[in-house]
């Protein structure tokens, strides 16, 4: 995992899945991480600074996603770094409403490569901001759940929360 090169801030943030680390520049929310995931960029060597106003908004809206809200990332901005594959997909996630799931291949195509499903894949794990990118909505062709970097039991509990029958 390529971490952004201009984070100012982190800070821990509670959710009912767990303690996550969130990771700000000037320029918006860069990263929120599970403990453990995979692709976790481990320890940061930015301050530690939960009053930072990105990381503020960021539990702010992991708070309104817990509770419902349809749309908790209206006022918070984004700051990914990623290739312009990775940028592309990680938009098509952001496309997607809270409690509508998608396939890989259609991720692909919504980023403009509809070839490119195992390379939308590799984007969509290495996705930087867990559920506020919701890389989580994002099933098997066949509709199962597959690969999550939060792991699966987390994806389940998210998709459950939106309110998504699973089979």
């Amino acid at each position: 995992m390529t971490i952004h090169p201009k984070l100012q801030a982190r800070a821990r943030l509670a959710t009912p899945l767990g303690e996550m680390t969130a990771a700000a520049t000037a320029a918006g929310l860069a990263g929120l991480w599970f403990d453990g995931q995979a692709h976790h960029p481990g320890p940061l060597s930015v301050p530690e600074d939960a009053g930072q106003h990105w990381l503020q908004a960021t539990q702010a809206a992991l708070d309104a996603y817990f509770n419902g809200a349809p749309d908790p990332l209206r006022g918070l901005l984004l700051d990914l770094h990623g290739t312009a594959f990775q940028q592309a997909v990680w938009q098509a996630l952001q496309a997607l409403p809270r409690g509508a799931t998608s396939t890989y291949g259609r991720i692909a195509s919504a980023a403009g490569s509809p070839a490119a499903v195992r390379a939308a894949g590799a984007a969509i794990g290495r996705n930087p901001v867990s559920i506020l990118v919701p890389c989580h909505r994002v099933l098997g062709q066949d509709g199962s759940l597959t690969g999550y970097a939060g792991g699966l039991h987390r994806k389940q509990a998210l998709l459950v929360t939106e309110g998504v029958l699973l089979a």
